[in-house]
């Protein structure tokens, strides 16, 4: 039985699997298992996976006949994970080589039942810099209902968010397993997996080791532009509300709703403007509009009114809040050469 079990989603990923899987492979740690879910390429990623497979014992394949998206990829790594902790890793990012020795030294010492760390951002035209997790030390139940709880409840707006990367924990699988944790959807999923898997975590050590390399790629989902981003916004706020509701976490932040939709609301308004949407300039300042208008947009726009945001997203709350929808549209059209 590994000690860790790596979960690794695979969807046309030719170009990055090799030194993804070698960012494993060459990890000073080597009690771990290396689960690779083909998540029904088309590529050349299901053979890669199978040659990895062969030259190593512990790396294990999945072959999904077709694409169901990245939650339910990981939902099926987690089913067949054997290991006593959990780690996600992306297929176009790597981790640092001693990543998984570090951060179970530190699990050991601390007695921890989750660990986490700082990550290394990396960009296309060269440039980096460490985002680090909280300050180093060992969080309690308390200290982690108000330093990751209720900032993935209710702090979505003042720059910087606290970010929902599964990717910078060492997760207990025994937490996972009696929670009955899973994924669902294919944007925000991380977010909801973190709240709950953080109400039912006793104790955090965390390292500001930048122990990942998070490679920021320009065609990945959160680039692209998303026909159904409303519909998938939707179902997160129902599962964010029972969750609430579940785990009465309402007084931690209680207009955690108003807070998330105004961030819901600048991240569809950036992807109606994407440059992936067909429908004409003014079609699309009508849908911002529209959308404006919904009951529990308008009441987040009435309550809050949103500072601390980065530059471009402060303009952009600036103009809605005073309902300047053709200033808005004119800027967009330049920004992204609608």
């Amino acid at each position: 039985m590994p000690s860790i079990s790596v979960i690794v989603p695979v969807y046309q990923a030719e170009t990055y699997l090799k030194k993804c899987v070698e960012s494993v492979v060459k990890q000073t740690f080597s009690d771990w298992e290396l689960l690779l879910v083909d998540d029904g390429c088309t590529d050349d990623s299901p053979a890669i996976c199978d040659a990895c497979a062969a030259e190593d014992d512990r790396i294990r394949v999945f072959h999904k006949r077709k694409n169901g998206g990245v939650s339910a990829a990981r939902n099926l790594g987690l089913n067949e994970a054997k290991g006593d902790y959990i780690a996600f890793l992306d297929v176009d990012d790597r981790f640092e080589f001693r990543a998984l020795e570090t951060l179970w030294c530190l699990r050991e010492q601390t007695g921890a039942d989750t660990v986490g760390c700082a990550h290394l951002n990396l960009y296309a035209d060269g440039k980096k810099y460490v985002e680090p997790l909280l300050p180093a030390g060992v969080y309690d139940a308390e200290g982690i209902r108000e330093k990751i709880v209720a900032p993935l409840l209710g702090d979505r707006l003042t720059a910087p968010v606290f970010n929902g990367f599964i990717w910078r924990y060492l997760f207990s699988a025994d937490i996972i397993r009696s929670a009955r944790l899973t994924f669902e959807g294919a944007y925000l999923e991380d977010e909801l997996f973190l709240m709950e898997y953080f109400c039912n975590a006793q104790k955090l050590a965390v390292t500001e080791q930048p122990l990942y390399r998070y490679f920021l790629n320009p065609s990945s989902a959160t680039h692209r532009y998303m026909k159904d981003y409303q519909k998938v916004f939707d179902r997160f706020m129902e599962r964010k509300e029972a969750l609430v509701k579940k785990y009465k976490l309402e007084e931690l932040r209680p207009q955690w709703r108003e807070n998330t939709n105004w961030a819901g609301l600048l991240i569809a308004i950036g992807n109606e403007y994407a440059v992936g949407n067909d429908i004409s300039a003014r079609k699309r300042q009508k849908n911002v509009q529209a959308l404006c208008q919904r009951p529990d947009m308008a009441k987040a726009i009435a309550e809050i009114t949103p500072v601390g945001l980065t530059p471009n997203k402060q303009m952009v709350a600036n103009l809605v809040k005073g309902g300047h929808f053709f200033i808005l549209t004119q800027m967009y059209r330049l920004k992204n050469r609608i």
